[in-house]
């Protein structure tokens, strides 16, 4: 019975918390999609997201040590292999420590070379804290003006967006 009086305050206090404006990791839908600079993997050439205005561009983040996220964009990037007519790039960013392990999960994954870059920094990247991917990794669907128009795309939804 004594309790009884903290269960009450416990979720009194959680009730009232629940109504408060909590942070929301990442970007969000009808947010234009920061720009950001990457050496390609082959041949160490510089690439902006800039310069893909005029194409949607489907923004994947992932790290080889992230399950989810690395299972993801594999899926993700067979579905634009399998719809290669699409007017969709994909854009694959790591946040792998070490080159040679974002290497061998390229080759092993079967992911397409020259849209892949690493981070090496990591959380420490520029474009991990541009994008507030504290919460976790995910993909954003930009169209041709370069607006977030969907975010943690799934593989059903690109393929519907596809058609």
């Amino acid at each position: 019975m004594k309790y009884v009086k903290w269960i009450f305050v416990v979720l009194l206090i959680c009730s009232l918390t629940s109504f408060v404006d909590k942070p929301v990791s990442g970007l969000k839908v009808g947010d234009v999609a920061p720009d950001f600079t990457v050496e390609t993997t082959s041949g160490g050439q510089s690439q902006t997201l800039s310069m893909l205005k005029g194409k949607y561009v489907l923004l994947s983040f992932w790290a080889s040590s992230d399950a989810p996220s690395r299972l993801q964009n594999v899926s993700l990037s067979n579905v634009l292999r399998e719809n290669s007519s699409a007017n969709v790039e994909m854009v694959s960013v790591s946040f792998d420590s070490y080159r040679s392990i974002f290497e061998e999960t390229v080759r092993k994954d079967r992911l397409i070379a020259p849209i892949c870059f690493v981070q090496t920094t990591g959380q420490a990247s520029d474009i991990y804290k541009t994008y507030r991917l504290n919460r976790g990794f995910g993909n954003y669907l930009l169209n041709d003006q370069g607006v977030i128009i969907a975010k943690n795309i799934s593989t059903a939804e690109l393929s519907a967006y596809l058609n």
